[in-house]
């Protein structure tokens, strides 16, 4: 029952993301352009990421979820939503490939951390699962990624 609940907030959370900049659009008059309509076209990027204590998502609870949404710009309940995308471009969208931060000593207490990533990449379907030993380690892949 609570991997159900978790996959239904993931869900309703990606949905509000991907569709939520869609409803002001909508609910202009015709043949008006909302004021803050792209120039151009893009592939959609909106993630939610969320965050448990466990060995995997299907065991973990989330304590914590955040959007982030990178086109067409940087938005979302993610901290730092401007250098978490900035991050995630240079990566090319591989959470695998994210940069490791040097001169930070973590302990070697384990408690699991688990991070999941579902939504879309620049058009493409994303979903992404990685357990960290504990929260510090977590904290040095990337400098803002996962850092919320």
């Amino acid at each position: 029952m609570r991997n159900t609940a978790r996959w239904a907030a993931t869900i309703g959370i990606t949905a509000t993301a991907v569709c939520g900049p869609l409803t002001g659009a909508a609910l202009a008059a015709p043949g008006t352009a909302p004021s803050t309509a792209p120039t151009t076209l893009y592939a959609p990027s909106a993630l939610v990421l969320t965050l448990g204590h466990g060995e995997s998502a299907a065991t973990a609870t989330p304590h914590r979820a955040v959007t982030l949404t990178c086109a067409p710009t940087a938005s979302g309940t993610h901290p730092a939503a401007a250098q978490a995308c900035a991050e995630l471009r240079t990566a090319e969208g591989d959470f695998d490939a994210l940069t490791v931060r040097g001169g930070i000593a973590c302990t070697k207490e384990y408690d699991p951390v688990v991070v999941t990533v579902d939504g879309v990449w620049r058009g493409q379907r994303v979903s992404y699962e990685r357990t960290f030993a504990n929260e510090c380690v977590k904290s040095t892949y990337g400098s803002s990624v996962f850092t919320f």
